[in-house]
């Protein structure tokens, strides 16, 4: 069952643009197990130019779905993403879900949380954003894939075969590399 947490800049969320993003994301749970729940953070922009950006983060157990797309139409911003979403979605369950059952990984619990940083106290090395995760025993190749969907440089897992932490990253050539940590 998800939930819905909408935000807007520079646009005033209405009844109707909630309506319709609910109802467009809704139509995402007919892939998810009755017994998740999860809250789908959807965040809408409108530039001076007119074109609108959608992003939109659903953090589920084993994964955490994000996508967001830019398009003169706010309501097409929405299609966009939520097809981009489904996707993901597809790829995530034909390659690796199948694999994570069959060895009965433990679930991934994912929780960001935002610290509000007032600017005039900003330093030049604060943390300005913690994210808290519980770490989930995968290969290499499924970070990687987890890291690709996430959109993001690096993603952090436990090895399932020798239950260190590690790290894979992009690099600037545009491959990969993977940092071992010792338990020294």
């Amino acid at each position: 069952m998800l939930t819905f947490n909408i935000r807007g800049e520079n646009i005033e969320v209405t009844d109707a643009i909630r309506d319709y993003v609910e109802k467009r994301i809704s139509k995402l749970e007919k892939y998810f197990d009755n017994k998740v729940e999860a809250i789908a953070h959807v965040n809408l922009k409108v530039y001076q130019n007119k074109t609108a950006k959608v992003e939109v983060t659903i953090p589920l157990p084993y994964l955490t779905l994000r996508a967001e797309e830019t398009s003169p139409d706010l309501y097409a911003s929405v299609d966009l993403v939520t097809d981009k979403l489904e996707r993901q979605i597809r790829k995530y369950k034909t390659k690796v879900n199948r694999k994570s059952r069959e060895k009965g990984y433990k679930n991934l619990d994912f929780t960001p949380e935002d610290t509000d940083t007032d600017p005039a106290e900003s330093q030049k090395l604060e943390v300005v954003r913690t994210k808290r995760v519980s770490l989930k025993p995968m290969d290499n190749e499924e970070a990687v894939l987890q890291m690709d969907m996430l959109g993001h440089d690096f993603f952090i897992y436990e090895d399932a075969e020798t239950n260190g932490i590690n790290i894979v990253y992009r690099r600037n050539d545009g491959r990969y590399g993977l940092i071992e940590a010792n338990d020294q």
